[in-house]
């Protein structure tokens, strides 16, 4: 028990350390390339933060656990949605550009919607590989999208603002620098979020909670840690763009990506019990949507997502796991 719990605190270090590597390279990757913060939070920054998903699900997938491989996500991207993007809100309110509100929120339902179907679809309620790679074309199509984007946008005044903050207005970028910091970056979030989750794990199980507890949890949480830190680093150096791409992309690239790949190299069993663990995600997705539109009198508040706001999102996911927490 004292090595786990000194292996999770050398984790959560290695977790800060890294998030600052990640975002500070991004940024810098953004100037030098002319490329929207919100691109580079949405596909480089999302996928960074999201290996240790990627590494639980796979892993229990292959193993056969899949009330982890499943939970994980599910459990991650409630986590996202509600407490990281709650907590960044209330840190300071998240202004959505158009282009956000007009496709990445409608795919972030949509996709959840579609890995609805794909588990209540059928007698025997698996994600077949079928859907897995079907999954994973949707990922390319993603990835493809944020590409012609990043070549389409005009970003030299976003780009001006993120050299301030981040290195200074006449300094000179070296691209191998900021492409080393964002390795070194994913590197440390890879090995922290190992070292969070398995030990996690470990003391969770001497305590005796339930398999599907812990990957709606203690292991949904855990491998949330990424995108939670990143965000936070991202929204306290005013890069909110970046802070709301990695939460979005990460929504995305959990159910595309990682639960493609996984359901790729073996169906995934599905319960009935995550049903409304799903429905809570859509409905939160949907109401992240809509939050832009509704009740924004003032022009100063429009088309962002208030502390109000956040504050709601956060005591949401609190009620969350209490009634989590009562069910096992």
């Amino acid at each position: 028990m004292i090595s786990s719990t000194i292996l999770i605190i050398i984790g959560f270090i290695l977790l800060s350390k890294g998030a600052d590597f990640l975002v500070d390279g991004a940024s810098e990757i953004a100037k030098k390339f002319h490329i929207p913060e919100i691109v580079i939070g949405l596909t480089i920054v999302a996928v960074g933060t999201s290996m240790p998903e990627l590494v639980v699900s796979v892993t229990s997938s292959t193993q056969g656990h899949s009330d982890i491989a499943i939970g994980n996500i599910v459990g991650s991207n409630i986590a996202n949605m509600f407490f990281i993007l709650g907590i960044c809100s209330i840190i300071k309110p998240l202004k959505f550009k158009k282009e956000t509100r007009v496709f990445e929120m409608p795919f972030t339902i949509i996709v959840t919607i579609i890995l609805f179907i794909m588990c209540i679809n059928g007698k025997e309620k698996v994600i077949t590989q079928g859907e897995g790679i079907c999954l994973l074309i949707i990922c390319v199509g993603f990835i493809l999208y944020n590409l012609a984007i990043s070549k389409m946008t005009e970003t030299i005044d976003n780009t001006e603002k993120i050299i301030e903050i981040t290195i200074g207005k006449s300094e000179e970028i070296k691209w191998y620098e900021s492409f080393f910091k964002i390795i070194i970056g994913i590197l440390s979030l890879k090995v922290g979020g190992d070292f969070v989750v398995n030990n996690c794990v470990i003391v969770a199980r001497l305590l005796g909670i339930t398999e599907q507890m812990i990957s709606l949890t203690i292991v949904a949480f855990s491998t949330s840690l990424p995108e939670l830190i990143t965000s936070i680093v991202a929204t306290k150096k005013n890069q909110t763009d970046i802070a709301i791409g990695n939460i979005l992309g990460s929504q995305i690239f959990n159910i595309v990506l990682i639960i493609g790949v996984s359901a790729a190299l073996n169906p995934i069993n599905y319960s009935a019990l995550y049903n409304s663990n799903i429905i809570l995600l859509i409905a939160g997705s949907f109401l992240m949507w809509i939050f832009p539109y509704i009740g924004r009198k003032n022009r100063k508040i429009r088309n962002e997502m208030t502390r109000a706001d956040g504050i709601l999102f956060v005591v949401t996911y609190i009620i969350y796991l209490i009634q989590v927490v009562r069910c096992k």
